[in-house]
């Protein structure tokens, strides 16, 4: 008799994971990172439990994105007030003060939405330059731009 066999929260062995994002392609780095927050690449998955590992990326203002996305691509807000709808480019979010928001929102948007998302998304640590502050848990390093030569760009 087959089964399938679903792990409970108790039984969730959550790793930390190092990703520097220098030079690599935003779209390509978010789909993994969305991957492994899932706990996608685990073979004992279950689609209801939180079984990713925390994800660390460090370097997001150096990100690439390809062709024109840089300026044609724009993210849309709105002030709270009248008219108030505003955009701004790829290019001006990641000078601006806030860069690592572009990556969590790449990511946030590949995960299924829900409160399972805003669960996963919790395991999720982006930071504009190249310190973290959890050397404790000794993260172990994921080399994403050895996976594939498309996810890396000069």
């Amino acid at each position: 008799m087959k089964t399938t066999l679903s792990i409970k929260p108790a039984e969730v062995k959550k790793d930390w994971i190092l990703i520097d994002a220098e030079g690599l392609v935003l779209g390509r780095l978010a789909a993994i990172v969305a991957a492994r927050l899932r706990g996608k690449h685990k073979a004992i998955f279950t689609p209801h439990v939180d079984c990713g590992d925390n994800i660390i990326v460090v370097n997001a203002e150096k990100v690439k994105v390809t062709g024109k996305k840089a300026e044609d691509s724009v993210f849309y807000y709105h002030t709270g007030y009248p008219g108030g709808v505003k955009g701004r480019s790829v290019k001006e979010r990641l000078a601006g003060k806030n860069p690592q928001s572009v990556v969590e929102k790449a990511v946030e948007r590949m995960i299924t939405r829900g409160p399972l998302q805003r669960q996963q998304m919790k395991n999720l640590h982006v930071y504009a330059g190249p310190e973290h502050p959890h050397g404790a848990q000794q993260p172990r390093a994921l080399d994403v731009g050895a996976l594939n030569l498309k996810n890396k760009r000069a």
